[in-house]
């Protein structure tokens, strides 16, 4: 049975629903922020697409041929594949950007999936996210542990209750704080591979002792 992440027309019905209460402009600067060669992890339907400043530097990739049927009419000039974030067939460091917008709580495998990300990332390249997360306050959170099976089972994947962010940084990324929204349940942030702090010169405490 497929849930309503499978069902690309009632998906994109209920996400148009989203972008009239405020969604559209989290969409908004998400895009906004990327740059030189990028690659959208998990495009859907296509509802970012159009908002590129230039669609001609943006691949557009998801593992629904059928929802990207729909992103190719919203977007005709953006390149589309089929693959999913856990394989992504591209060479190492080729994108300068990778977007991802309300994808990673469906993800069957983020860790696997954030770790392509890094591999697919240039040097210097920035992941920029649009994710709802779990609830920062206990009781919250334990309401969204209790919905996620059945949740999970009628979407089609979605795990409402996915700590995102610490996944992000727990595949090797740290969040830019300049660059993070939390509102609630959503973020929206860029992340970049951290940096291994600089070794000390060599013999800077040469020939000190106590």
């Amino acid at each position: 049975m497929r849930g309503l992440e499978q069902i690309p027309w009632l998906y994109d019905g209920l996400m148009a629903g989203a972008d009239l209460l405020g969604l559209r402009r989290w969409r908004r600067r998400l895009v906004e922020g990327a740059e030189g060669r990028v690659l959208e992890v998990g495009c859907g339907t296509g509802r970012d697409l159009p908002l590129y400043a230039d669609p001609t530097q943006v691949i557009g990739m998801d593992p629904d041929l059928a929802a990207l049927r729909r992103a190719r009419r919203r977007a005709p000039a953006v390149p589309l594949v089929v693959a999913k974030a856990e394989a992504l067939p591209f060479a190492d460091g080729v994108f300068d950007s990778v977007v991802s917008g309300l994808v990673f709580c469906s993800v069957q495998d983020p860790p696997r999936a954030l770790g392509e990300v890094r591999r697919v990332l240039a040097d210097g390249g920035a992941l920029r996210m649009l994710e709802h997360v779990r609830h920062t306050r206990p009781l919250l959170g334990r309401a969204q542990d209790r919905v996620q099976p059945a949740w999970t089972c009628v979407t089609g994947g979605c795990h409402p209750n996915r700590d995102t962010e610490a996944a992000v940084e727990q595949a090797g990324f740290c969040i830019e704080p300049e660059d993070r929204v939390a509102r609630g349940v959503m973020r929206r942030f860029a992340a970049r591979v951290c940096r291994a702090p600089e070794d000390p010169p060599a013999g800077r405490n040469a020939g000190k002792t106590d």
